[in-house]
C-alpha cells in the first residue's frame, strides 16, 4: 500500500512508519518537526516538512495518491490545550479537517486515526472503560479528539471515506520525549539515569493504563486490513499508580532516587484504564508486552541514547 503517516517523525508515528516499511509498504511522512525529531526519520520513507494546516498539503496528496492516511500529527500536550484551547483546536480540529478534505479530493480509501482512551472518557463511571462508556473529556485536547471521531463518521456517511479510530491508553517506550510535560515514563527514566530524583505529582495514587509502543504499532498494522468503520480501545485493561511506576523504574534503572512528592496538578484525572476486549474480538489485537518488560526495553533505549 501507499501510506501517508502524519506526525511520522514523532514518538509513536516513527515506530509505526518503521513497521509499515518492514512489511513492504511505500511510506511518506508529513511532520512540522515541532515535537517530532529528524533523528526518528527512516531514510526509506519520503519526508515532507510541513504543517497539517498548510494549504500546500494539497500538492502532496495530489502528487502521491495515497491509499491510506495514518493520522497522528497533533498538539498532544493536555495542559497546553487547557492554557490555549484555540491553538489546540487550530491544530487538532482544523488541521485534521485539512487532512480529511485532501483525503476526499485525492481518493484516499481509509484513515487510521490516533485518538485517546486516556482523555476521551473523562472521570470514569466504571473500570476499565469500554468503547460504550460515556465520553466526557475534561480537556480541549480530549474534546478535539472526540470532535474528529464525529467528523470521521460524517466523512464516511457523506464521502464513503473508511476509517479506524484507535483510542490509545498511556503509551510509553523508545523514542518518547523525556523533556516534555507528557510521558511520565520517559521523564522519570531520563531523570533517574542522570542520578536525579523525579517529582511525583500529589500523592501518586493517580492511575493510568501504561501500554508499550510496540503493542500500539501492532494495532496500527492490523488496522490496515480491517474492512469497516470502527472504534477500538488500545490499552492493557490494567491500572498502575504513579508510586508503583516510580518503584518499577527505580528498579529498572538501578537508581537510588528517593520518592519525592510535589503539589498535585489541578484537574488531573484520578483513574484511567480502558478495556481492549473489542479490539481482541474484532481486530485480533491484544497487548503482548508486560509493564516490566516494556519499562526494561525503554530504560535500555535511554541508556544507549545517553
Amino acid at each position: 500500500m501507499n501510506i501517508l503517516v502524519t506526525g511520522g517523525a514523532g514518538f509513536i508515528g516513527s515506530n509505526i512508519v518503521d513497521a509499515y516499511l518492514e512489511r513492504g509498504h511505500e511510506v511518506s511522512i508529513v511532520d512540522n518537526l515541532i515535537s517530532g525529531s529528524i533523528d526518528n526519520l527512516s531514510p526509506r520513507a519520503k519526508f515532507f516538512q510541513i504543517d497539517i494546516r498548510d494549504p500546500q498539503l494539497e500538492r502532496i496528496f495530489k502528487e502521491k495518491k495515497f491509499d491510506v492516511v495514518n493520522h497522528l500529527a497533533a498538539q498532544m500536550d493536555v495542559r497546553h490545550s487547557v492554557a490555549d484551547p484555540m491553538f489546540d483546536a487550530s491544530v487538532n480540529i482544523v488541521g485534521t479537517l485539512n487532512v480529511l478534505e485532501n483525503c476526499v479530493k485525492s481518493g484516499v480509501k481509509k484513515v487510521i486515526f490516533s485518538s485517546t482512551g486516556g482523555a476521551i472518557y473523562g472521570e470514569q463511571d466504571y473500570f476499565p472503560a469500554d468503547e460504550q462508556h460515556p465520553t466526557r473529556p475534561l480537556s480541549p485536547y480530549g474534546i478535539a479528539k472526540l470532535a474528529v471521531e464525529k467528523y470521521l463518521f460524517f466523512y464516511h456517511a457523506v464521502h464513503n471515506l473508511n476509517y479506524v479510530v484507535l483510542r490509545y491508553a498511556n503509551v510509553y517506550g523508545p523514542r518518547q520525549n523525556p523533556h516534555g510535560e507528557a510521558g511520565v515514563v520517559a521523564i522519570f527514566a531520563g531523570r533517574m539515569l542522570k542520578g536525579e530524583s523525579p517529582v511525583i505529582n500529589g500523592d501518586g495514587k493517580q492511575t493510568r493504563d501504561y501500554t508499550y509502543v510496540g503493542d500500539v504499532v501492532n494495532a496500527n498494522v492490523l488496522a490496515l486490513d480491517y474492512g469497516k468503520p470502527d472504534i477500538f480501545n488500545i490499552g492493557t485493561s490494567t491500572e498502575t499508580d504513579v508510586n508503583m511506576l516510580f518503584r518499577k523504574l527505580k528498579s529498572a534503572t538501578k537508581s537510588s532516587a528517593e520518592e519525592r512528592h510535589g503539589p498535585a496538578k489541578s484537574g488531573e484525572q484520578l483513574r484511567s484504564v480502558i478495556d481492549y476486549t473489542k479490539a481482541k474480538n474484532l481486530l485480533g489485537w491484544a497487548p503482548k508486552v508486560s509493564l516490566d518488560q516494556g519499562l526494561g526495553m525503554t530504560v535500555e533505549f535511554f541508556k544507549k541514547k545517553n
